[in-house]
Parts: C-alpha cells; structure tokens; sequence
C-alpha cells in the first residue's frame, strides 16, 4: 500500500515574510485610590502621590515634585470642601503620559451643583475674596487645568496636567525628603483651609 505525498510536486508554496513584532512599549505609569471625603483623606492622598512621585523618578524637593503635590493638595481639599456628598468618597487618578512628558492629576467628586470656574487669566482681586484662590495656585503651577462633568455618575472632575522639564534619562534632578517640620505644616495649611471652608 502507498500513501499519496502531501506535496506531489514537490514544489514549496512560497511564504509571506513575517515581519517581527515590536514589543509593546511599557504602560504609563499611573497610580489611582478612592479616598474619604475628610481632611485626613486628603492628607492621605497627598502624601501617596508625593511617595508615587519619588518611585517614578520624581524626587522629592524637586520642582515639579513640589508643584504636583500641591496641585493635589488644593485639588483633594476642593473635593472636600466643596464637592462632599455625606457618605461619598471621592476618587483621585495620577497618572503619566506615555512619553514621560507630563503627568496629570485628576480628582472626582459626587457633587454635581458645585462647578469651579472655567480657568481664566488671573482677573484684578483686592485679597478679600477666599473663595477660588486654590485654583488660582493651580492655575499658577499647572500647564493647563479644566473640569468636565463625571462620564459614569453625578459629579465633576477637576484635572491638571504639569509638563515636566526634559532631563537626561527623563527624570528630575536629585532631591531631598521634606522634613517633619514641613510636613507638619502643610498638614496645618490644609486643616486651617477645610476648616475655614466648612464654617461657611
């Protein structure tokens, strides 16, 4: 008995040449967490983006280290000033752009009848006005900043962008870790604004 060849000509089909897959570039990287609506949530969530800043090879003491993490104080201090809903956490996203060049901070609230004001050149103010001056500072530090309503509830989120300056390797000039002093003292800032906030 014979078997019929699988190729009875033996004449290969020619192949298409296989081009090598690029490996997929490394995610951006991004850090997100649901925090209470209190002011000890915002201090938490402060200094978990300032630790996630040093990892990502922002150091500590650093400009842009310094303005992000302010940016996210005034940000989460809005949240809980001004966008607390009892029973309501509200959730903030840091994340990276994928070529390193900025990174930007997002913070959610559930409140949906308290919106900020659409960012604007800084107008004339006699220093009497408390209201609107976090963002003013956000303003100040940030490369662009908005809000726009939440996509998969009520709410807001308020975000900033910082551009971080080009350095070789793509991270920040060494730093120094704030002292307990300095630490302490943000914490007292912040407390002071909430506490300002929720005797109105």
């Amino acid at each position: 008995m014979t078997t019929k060849p699988i190729n009875p000509t033996g004449i290969t089909q020619p192949t298409t040449p296989r081009t090598p897959l690029k490996a997929p570039s490394p995610p951006a990287p991004a850090f997100e967490m649901r925090f209470t609506s209190t002011p000890r949530g915002a201090r938490l969530a402060r200094r978990l983006v300032a630790v996630r800043l040093d990892a990502w090879g922002i150091p500590y003491g650093t400009d842009p280290h310094d303005a992000i993490v302010l940016i996210v104080a005034e940000l989460t201090a809005n949240a809980v000033s001004h966008g607390h809903v009892p029973g309501r956490d509200f959730h903030l996203r840091l994340h990276a752009t994928p070529d390193g060049r900025a990174v930007r901070v997002e913070v959610t609230d559930t409140r949906t009848e308290r919106h900020p004001r659409r960012p604007t050149a800084p107008e004339e103010t006699d220093g009497t006005d408390e209201t609107g001056r976090g963002l003013l500072l956000v303003t100040q530090l940030a490369t662009r900043w908005d809000w726009h309503p939440r996509p998969d509830g009520p709410g807001k989120t308020v975000w900033a962008e910082c551009t971080l300056p080009t350095l070789r390797g793509g991270a920040c000039p060494p730093g120094r870790d704030p002292t307990a002093r300095e630490q302490v003292a943000l914490d007292a800032e912040l407390d002071r604004r909430l506490g300002e906030a929720g005797a109105r």
